[in-house]
């Protein structure tokens, strides 16, 4: 899943789930429905405001690499601290999440490295399309928690693919009531786009934007 076809899937709303993609529009909770709403960067209109340019400076002390991911021990070792720390539920590990237990990809799949010294502080995943990045992964050590390195990791997603002209950078979704997934919106709202499956449109993030969506679900469900 590459190049102009991946671009197309996620287009239309779709995700990477291990070796496969998925969409959805809902998630339950203590039966409770909660609307999920995919999101997706416009990188030619990003423009970094200040929490955005403080954060990179914050951290500008920290080495950064992109590279073609392979998986690693010391990545493994990183994301079992990691997961350790959250008060989420989280994949198994890093393996589980992106083939579980299969040995082949069908995806163009880098890595941003971030290291303080020689020690391995952040990691973030992604897709490449012909146009497109797609986040899918952010883990990093909760000794560095005050510097914000899940976000960071995202602008540096973004700084990659605005170098090599990509036009979207997808992130994933957010959900209605449940701002633990808010901080996607932290690179730059205004250059946001929220997904309305029932349109196959791309509409200009607002909040009025997501309650109409999300009453639309709740109305079908």
């Amino acid at each position: 899943m590459r190049g102009s076809q991946l671009d197309l899937y996620l287009s239309l709303g779709y995700f990477r789930m291990h070796q496969n993609l998925f969409t959805c529009r809902y998630l339950v909770y203590d039966d409770r429905i909660y609307p999920v709403h995919w999101l997706r960067v416009v990188l030619p209109a990003v423009d970094y405001g200040s929490k955005q340019r403080a954060l990179l400076r914050r951290n500008e002390a920290f080495s950064v690499t992109v590279k073609p991911f392979q998986l690693t021990e010391e990545a493994e070792a990183l994301y079992a601290i990691y997961k350790s720390s959250v008060d989420f539920e989280a994949p198994e590990s890093v393996e589980n999440w992106l083939f579980n237990g299969l040995t082949y990809t069908v995806f163009d799949t880098y890595a941003v490295e971030v290291r303080d010294g020689d020690r391995l502080i952040a990691v973030g995943i992604f897709d490449n399309g012909l146009h497109t990045l797609a986040g899918i992964m952010n883990f990093y050590h909760p000794d560095y928690r005050k510097h914000s390195l899940g976000k960071y990791l995202m602008l540096q997603k973004i700084n990659y693919a605005r170098l090599h002209q990509k036009h979207y950078y997808y992130p994933g979704y957010l959900v209605s009531n449940y701002p633990k997934f808010d901080y996607k919106l932290f690179p730059c709202e205004a250059a946001t786009e929220v997904y309305d499956d029932n349109s196959g449109q791309w509409l200009p993030f607002s909040w009025e934007t997501v309650n109409a969506l999300a009453a639309a679900i709740l109305d079908e469900s």
